[in-house]
This record gives structure tokens, sequence and C-alpha cells, in this order.
């Protein structure tokens, strides 16, 4: 499936913004400073809040649904006049879905697919009987060598009978098309990480066959076996979901279907575990990769290949 090219961004959503920012800070991550969406003839804020963990093609997205954070800044979205009504009812679908997620626990709940055709998907989710909220055209800031300035950005989001717009059981999931920009610029993160490469979703047992062709469906077959019982083996799709059942010893999210956590590499494994020891971070190593729990979710820290 030519029109999935990995993750484009998941979404950990959180309480309270500044432990938020101040625990991935800690973990040696460079994280931006927070910003809300701003929509014209909209005199307050959505009730959404944001900020991102940047890397070359994808980012981690930090989201509170409750107070703004001081210094947060506006972040003007700009559409046609025709446009303009459903994006606004797609702004606040979304901040509802956001604050019922979070009453469902604190944890990664967005899962976003990268995509260089985001008309052909959504021809592709139409004809498989898919239900998703058609593209939306948006604007995004994006931080280049001059400085920060809006660039183009489309994206859809997927539906699931008898849930709200803009929903599946588990979350928030769809695909995200950004126009390239030659000289955008990704930060350097203390702790060695150089990309988001994927991330885990856990369900009840008997319902793994069925998550599994769902997800198929949306985003492609799983690439790889990682478990020599092909019937069990747990491998990530085209969009790096790796779909598997609960464990029964723990770790799982409170709700099921849920996302557990996601998977950053790192350029060398002993210098990152090295930087989140010295700054008091409890880990747990294992082989060539080490997992910190983090309000709410895991991140996995794992070395690259090569």
């Amino acid at each position: 499936m030519g029109d999935v090219n990995g993750l484009h961004h998941v979404g950990h959503i959180v309480r309270d913004m500044d432990e938020a920012m101040e625990r991935y800070r800690r973990l040696g991550f460079t994280v931006a400073e927070p910003a809300y969406p701003e929509l014209p003839g909209m005199a307050e804020p959505v009730g959404v809040v944001n900020t991102h963990v940047y890397f070359p093609g994808g980012f981690v997205e930090l989201v509170s649904a409750g107070r703004v954070p001081a210094g947060a800044r506006p972040i003007p979205l700009r559409v046609p006049d025709d446009k303009l009504p459903g994006l606004t009812a797609a702004v606040r679908a979304t901040a509802a879905n956001i604050a019922a997620f979070l009453r469902r626990f604190q944890g990664l709940h967005i899962v976003i697919a990268d995509t260089p055709d985001i008309d052909a998907v959504a021809a592709r989710l139409t004809a498989a009987g898919v239900g998703h909220g058609g593209v939306h055209a948006v604007q995004r800031p994006v931080e280049t060598a001059t400085g920060t300035r809006m660039e183009p950005a489309r994206y859809l989001e997927l539906c699931h009978p008898g849930l709200p717009a803009g929903r599946v059981p588990e979350g928030r999931v769809g695909f995200a098309q950004n126009a390239p920009v030659d000289d955008e610029r990704h930060p350097e993160h203390a702790n060695g990480a150089t990309a988001l490469t994927g991330c885990l979703l856990h369900v009840a047992a008997p319902d793994l066959a069925e998550v599994r062709r769902r997800y198929a469906t949306y985003f492609g077959p799983a690439t790889q076996a990682t478990a020599p019982d092909s019937a069990q083996a747990a491998a990530p799709d085209r969009a790096g979901v790796t779909v598997t059942s609960a464990p029964e010893s723990g770790g799982a999210p409170p709700a099921l279907p849920g996302f557990a956590g996601f998977t950053v590499s790192v350029r060398d494994l002993d210098a990152t575990v090295r930087h989140l020891g010295g700054n008091g971070v409890a880990f747990t190593r294992t082989g060539r990769q080490a997992a910190v729990p983090v309000l709410g979710t895991t991140i996995v820290f794992r070395q690259e290949a090569g």
C-alpha cells in the first residue's frame, strides 16, 4: 500500500501541560513552547492546548483540554470562508474528543499516519467502507532558518459506527499530509532521540483478530513477524502500529482497546540511559531498548539499527 509513509505523529493527552513539559524535558527531549488554535471570529480558545517534540518526518504531540498555560501562543487557523464552518465544527469536535479521552485515561490516544496523497487515502477508505470525516485543509507552524512561518497541511480523521465523529474505539486515528519545506529545522534532543518509529496498541485477546484486520484496512498489512508463531506474531502495520493482546501481568492501558506507548530511535542507547539516570529517571532496560513510564503511557528508547 503506497499511500502510507509511517507515523506522522502520536498524541499524548495529559491533565497538566506544565507537568508534562517538565517530565519530557527531564527525559532529554527538546519541547516547543505550548500553543492553542485560534479560529477567525472566536474570542476565546477552543479549550485545547498542545506542544510538540519534533523529529525529521514526525513528532510527538502533548495535548491538554484543561487550563491554557501562561505564555501559550495562539496559532491562527486560516481557511477560505466557505470552509470555515466545517473546520470550526472539526476543531470543536476534536476538543470534545480530547476531553472524553482524558476522562477515559491519561495517556496515548492519538495516532496519525503520514501520507503523500491524502485524497487517494480518502478514496481508498471510502471504497473499503471505512468511515471518515473527509479531508480538512489547515496551516501549521514550521520552524525554519528564517523563523516561524505557516505552511499548508491537510488531515483526515477516521470514524467508527456508534461513536462521535473523529473517534474510533481506541482514540483518534487518521492521516496527515504536509507540504514539503526545504529549510524546515528540527531540534536536537539531549537523550539522542532521532525519530518516532512506532506505537503499541493493546486489545482484549478475543478482539485481536478483528482489530488487526481493521488496522490492515486502515494502513496496510503487517510488515514483519516478530514471533515464531504467525498466529500470535506481533508485527507493525505500515504506519508502525503494533496490535497485540494486553498482557495479563499488568502494564496495559486502563481501558481496552488502548494505545500503551510509543517508540523512538536513539543514536546510542548507552548514552541515552546515562542521561536518564543522571536526571533521576527510572527505566527498565532490555537488550537494545529502555522503557520509561510517563503520565499514563510508556516511552521506549530503541537503539538504531546498524
